[in-house]
């Protein structure tokens, strides 16, 4: 199979999730509106936070940069696809590609990084109470986000740079809806040897490292959560990791799933169905989390929604 350079015009072809033309609609469709609710979500979220003084404090100020992260790995990965299904074409430039790749691996890994400082506030506000607004100070919080931003940027660069240096054969058919690191390198015909490797170490690294940080936090908040003499502190404390435990867990669990997932099963494309439940599900959810299961946010969001109807 011949070779190709990608520096000239080319293209790759996004199979998405099935070849059925009847089921495009019903794709679309639901895509469409999945995008919606999560756009509508998480920038209410946003608006919510910046519009009530009550929630400046670092816990909602992370929440906010998670739920922008949500807003854009969303519009990186769903707007081509549903594109793609309008014009009834599946192809994605050389270049659109690989900015696809950068883009996700961005929010993907500042997503990933945000919900380790999360953790870390969570751990700053029960175990270290008297100290918590000198240890969460604004300055910490600020370069929290821009150290998770930087390295996530820096991991993704490396990744994508990584990528130009490989030829890819004639065959560019990626069985996804949209340009997946690993679906993108195992269509090169040079050797990839290098790129897999550099995956491993960075996933074990820039994965690993925040997910520890979140159990040593979570196995210090239990601890000192069980020494609580009274049942209400004990119901108080776990209330307000309730929401992040529970993105935490859907952020990880989705990913370990589909990661076994596509260890079990020999098909492509049921490992793009499956990649869904990573790239588009969490996102949508984390707003209905956190606004469900905190007060202070449901209490926010009606100020908020309540000011924009007595405007119209």
């Amino acid at each position: 199979m011949k070779a190709r350079n990608m520096s000239v015009s080319s293209e790759f072809l996004l199979l998405g999730l099935t070849d059925d033309p009847a089921l495009q609609p019903l794709i679309f469709s639901l895509f469409l509106s999945m995008y919606l609710v999560t756009i509508l979500g998480n920038l209410l979220i946003i608006l919510s936070v910046s519009s009530d003084p009550h929630l400046h404090t670092p816990m909602y100020f992370f929440l906010s940069n998670l739920s922008l992260a949500d807003i854009c790995i969303s519009t990186t990965t769903i707007p081509q696809m549903l594109v793609n299904i309008q014009r009834k074409r599946k192809t994605i430039s050389y270049a659109g590609c690989l900015t696809q790749v950068c883009f996700v691996l961005i929010f993907a890994g500042s997503e990933n990084f945000l919900l380790a400082a999360m953790a870390y506030d969570r751990y700053a506000a029960i175990c270290h109470p008297l100290r918590y607004t000198a240890i969460m100070n604004p300055h910490l919080c600020v370069l929290l986000v821009l150290v998770s931003l930087s390295i996530s940027t820096g991991d993704a660069l490396l990744h994508s740079l990584m990528v130009l240096r490989l030829s890819f054969c004639s065959d560019l058919e990626i069985p996804h809806f949209f340009c997946e690191l690993d679906q993108v390198i195992t269509l090169a015909c040079s050797d990839t040897l290098i790129n897999n490797l550099l995956i491993y170490v960075t996933a074990g690294i820039f994965a690993g490292v925040p997910l520890s940080g979140i159990i040593f936090s979570y196995l210090h908040i239990v601890s000192s959560v069980l020494r609580m003499p009274s049942p209400g502190g004990v119901y108080k404390a776990f209330s307000t990791c309730g929401s992040h435990l529970s993105v935490v867990c859907l952020f990880y669990g989705t990913i370990f799933g589909v990661y076994i997932s596509s260890a079990v099963t020999d098909s492509q494309r049921k490992g793009a169905v499956a990649s869904v439940m990573y790239s588009v599900v969490p996102q949508m959810l984390n707003p209905f989390i956190y606004s469900l299961r905190n007060r202070d946010m449901k209490g926010a969001l009606r100020k908020l929604l309540g000011g924009v109807t007595s405007l119209l």
